[in-house]
């Protein structure tokens, strides 16, 4: 979470001697991870390790962005029977071995310090990692399902989700939606005329998820229709052609 510039300057401020107050007033770093750096100086150098929220770890922006977006919509976090330690999986359909593939790298990306395994099941294949600091990066993991209890984002997370909207939206489709070809009839004199056009569809029982997908889309200029309470689609060809640019068909 902190760029290379600001660890170098605590660990200069810290090396001086100045006190962790005053090493937070300078570089803005929580006290907590000052702490963590005057006792283990080696890991302010370091780009790689335990957590990015807990020790200061750089965080691959896009991808957690992207990462975010699979997991509110067909990711979950559980609980092992090794005390404080968590489980993250991304349930993707074999269907689509393509995102499989992107859903592994993303946890890697996010969670470098971590072997991230595939578990097999009937029809699917769960992308998943262990870590205890897999709540403080998914600070929305809570008990029950994701549609019964509030879901909404830390202030960190949606600076991330603003500055990387394509990337989320990207994810948020690529669990919940798709893109089709719709087609309409219409009757004519002449009989029955068929007409085809592209359109994005996305479908999630949360309200809460389905405002933070529609929020990105305005901060993306893209057009939306709420089709019913659980379903929003994508259809003017202006915006079929955006989402065109960085999401497209699953593969």
């Amino acid at each position: 979470m902190h760029d290379s510039t600001t660890r170098q300057l605590a660990r200069r401020l810290l090396s001086s001697g100045l006190t962790l107050a005053e090493v937070h007033r300078q570089t803005g770093v929580p006290h907590s991870t000052l702490g963590y750096w005057r006792k283990y100086p080696d890991k302010a150098a370091s780009r790689r390790s335990l957590c990015p929220r807990c020790h200061g770890r750089e965080l691959d922006s896009r991808c957690y962005s992207y990462l975010l977006g699979l997991y509110l919509g067909d990711g979950h976090i559980a609980t092992t029977h090794r005390e404080g330690v968590y489980r993250l999986e991304i349930a993707c359909a074999d269907a689509w071995p393509g995102l499989i593939d992107e859903a592994a790298e993303a946890v890697a990306k996010v969670m470098p310090d971590h072997k991230v395994g595939r578990r097999k099941i009937t029809g699917c294949t769960n992308v998943g990692v262990y870590s205890k600091h897999l709540p403080c990066l998914f600070p929305q993991h809570g008990p029950g399902r994701k549609h019964d209890r509030k879901i909404e984002l830390a202030g960190w997370q949606q600076k991330i989700v603003e500055e990387c909207s394509e990337e989320f939206v990207r994810g948020l489709i690529h669990s919940d939606g798709c893109r089709i070809i719709n087609r309409v009839r219409r009757q004519t004199k002449a009989g029955d005329r068929w007409h085809e056009y592209p359109r994005y569809d996305f479908s999630n029982a949360s309200l809460d998820i389905q405002g933070l997908f529609t929020d990105a889309l305005d901060r993306l200029g893209i057009a939306w229709t709420q089709m019913n309470k659980r379903n929003l689609s994508v259809a003017k060809r202006e915006a079929v052609a955006r989402l065109d640019e960085f999401v497209g068909q699953k593969y």
